[in-house]
């Protein structure tokens, strides 16, 4: 009976935010998006990796706002984000991050066993931790779903944490 068992057990139903970075199309699980609205004014930060925008208020918290197309190198030579864009707000433990998109995301329910485990060889070999989940095929179409808590790296994570001054420090200058 443990056979017949097992074939009865459900396949997980998960919930995905669609999006496009370039003419691909994108998922992150939905408890990883917890809010999509229309970008706000951006203001730049110096010495910021270029795929970092800047930062922006959304909804009275200040977060880094980051082009994923830039990041992953989709953007075509002279394509431009269009005028009006949309940000969907990733929070991870320790920071909350903004991603730009063309289009409005779109929600989608598939089931777990539609993602297949990405190949190796299609990881970003800068990055340790591997940020793509999977690859949904759904009829014609393919979703590249990411995990956005392994997208960026400790020290990527450092520079857009806000700075905290240390008391320790050894020389002190006063302006």
């Amino acid at each position: 009976m443990p056979d017949s068992e097992k074939s009865v057990k459900q396949d997980p139903i998960i919930q995905l935010i669609v999006f496009r970075l370039g003419e691909e199309e994108y998922g992150i699980r939905i408890e990883q998006v917890k809010e999509v609205t229309i970008t706000p004014e951006i203001a730049r930060m110096p010495k910021t990796p270029p795929f970092v925008k800047g930062i922006a208020n959304l909804r009275g918290d200040i977060i880094a706002i980051i082009d994923l197309e830039e990041r992953f190198r989709l953007r075509t030579a002279g394509q431009e984000m269009p005028a009006v864009s949309y940000t969907m707000a990733i929070e991870a433990k320790e920071y909350t991050i903004g991603i730009m998109v063309r289009e409005v995301p779109q929600p989608l329910s598939i089931q777990q066993s539609i993602i297949e485990k990405a190949p190796e060889f299609i990881q970003d070999i800068n990055i340790h931790d591997k940020y793509i989940e999977g690859i949904a095929k759904i009829e014609d179409r393919i979703v590249v779903v990411l995990d956005m808590l392994k997208l960026l790296t400790p020290s990527e994570i450092m520079q857009l944490q806000p700075k905290t001054e240390s008391s320790g420090s050894g020389s002190r200058t006063k302006a």
